[in-house]
């Protein structure tokens, strides 16, 4: 494909929010709705002279990188271009694997997924930046990416690097929307990954685990997101909830059963228009996600998130931890607009900082072209 000089073309990739089903969608075919937001991560690809990487919120720019031996190799021993590196690697890849050979561009990228003080709000930041730089590379040299594979190669990517995960975080940031989704399983992916022979024969295999489906916010409910202070780390919660299964299996299988009785209550709720159903789905998964959090000895549902959600119910809606709990964020389903006002000052008054934060439609998508 032939560009013009100097062309450049900006992604904008939305961040998440889970909604529920957390901890349980680690397990095969358990199901979780993860929610796009209106924060963004931009990717821009500038076609240049040599290769160079930017990435601006760690003050590192003009990097200069090469593809060699199938790995990209980056100049700098920050460890915090790993992300990028893993991505960039995997999105190159597939391209040569269709004849497609690069020329030498910078990609520089860009997140407002944290506040100006550098906060991180739990908005999925690392799985955005890597469906960015996937989303980038195919943009720009193939005629409209598909969704899927923007996910799937970025999946590739996640797990490469971070060797686990559920990838709805890296689904809400290719897909947008609200999606119902179930995990491709981080160990499947991996062990396929290194056994496979190319990446286009990984992305054409069954992933049998996997499933995503757009599910549509009924018209009569407001979602309120309020923040607790303290940034969670899911990484450091998620052994801790799974070494209840070797633990205290019968626990842990019950934590199971409750979290898939409640994602399905919550998705008749969502399906059929009834608030009542939804809100009781909510509550359901509050329940299950405080409980295992107890039995597993960690505090999913710290005193702050306990305030958001009782304030909630106070209010006449539902609310919940979202993601792993143990701080960031929590959100609620609100009545009307009037409730959700005033859950709103009633967080501020107890300490949680309402975010002014909505659904996206939009998964990864070109916001700009640039001819020089």
């Amino acid at each position: 494909m032939r560009h013009l000089p100097n062309a450049s073309m900006t992604i904008q990739v939305p961040g998440k929010l889970m909604v529920a089903g957390e901890f349980a969608v680690l397990e095969p075919y358990h199901q979780l709705v993860v929610m796009a937001v209106d924060r963004y991560v931009y990717a821009t690809l500038t076609e240049s002279s040599d290769n160079y990487l930017s990435l601006l919120d760690f003050e590192l720019t003009r990097l200069a990188w090469k593809y060699e031996n199938s790995e990209i190799r980056i100049a700098t021993d920050d460890g915090r271009i790993r992300f990028v590196k893993d991505a960039m690697t995997v999105a190159i890849t597939y391209l040569k694997e269709h004849g497609i050979t690069p020329a030498a561009f910078h990609l520089s990228i860009k997140s407002e997924l944290e506040d100006a003080s550098g906060v991180k709000y739990g908005l999925g930041s690392s799985a955005a930046v890597v469906t960015s730089v996937v989303a980038a590379i195919l943009h720009k040299y193939l005629p409209a990416p598909s969704a899927e594979l923007i996910f799937k190669l970025a999946a590739v990517a996640h797990v490469k690097t971070q060797g686990s995960g559920s990838g709805a975080d890296v689904a809400a940031s290719s897909y947008g929307g609200i999606l119902r989704y179930s995990s491709f399983q981080a160990d499947w992916l991996l062990e396929n990954y290194q056994k496979t022979s190319s990446l286009s024969e990984l992305l054409e295999s069954d992933w049998r685990y996997f499933s995503v489906k757009p599910i549509v916010l009924p018209k009569n409910v407001y979602i309120c997101i309020g923040w607790t202070g303290k940034p969670a780390s899911t990484s450091r919660l998620i052994p801790e909830i799974r070494k209840l299964n070797g633990a205290q299996p019968r626990l842990y299988k019950q934590f199971l059963h409750e979290s898939e009785q409640a994602v399905h209550t919550f998705l008749e709720g969502f399906e059929k228009e009834n608030l009542d159903l939804l809100f009781k789905g909510v509550r359901q998964n509050r329940h299950a996600l405080a409980t295992v959090g107890e039995n597993a000895g960690v505090d999913v549902e710290t005193p702050l998130l306990k305030t958001l959600c009782d304030l909630a119910e106070q209010h006449g809606g539902a609310g919940k931890p979202s993601g792993a709990g143990g701080g960031d964020c929590g959100i609620a389903f609100m009545p009307s607009k009037e409730n959700a006002q005033q859950l709103l000052k009633a967080w501020q008054d107890a300490g949680i900082k309402p975010l002014t934060i909505n659904p996206n439609s939009d998964g990864a998508r070109v916001v700009e072209t640039f001819h020089e």
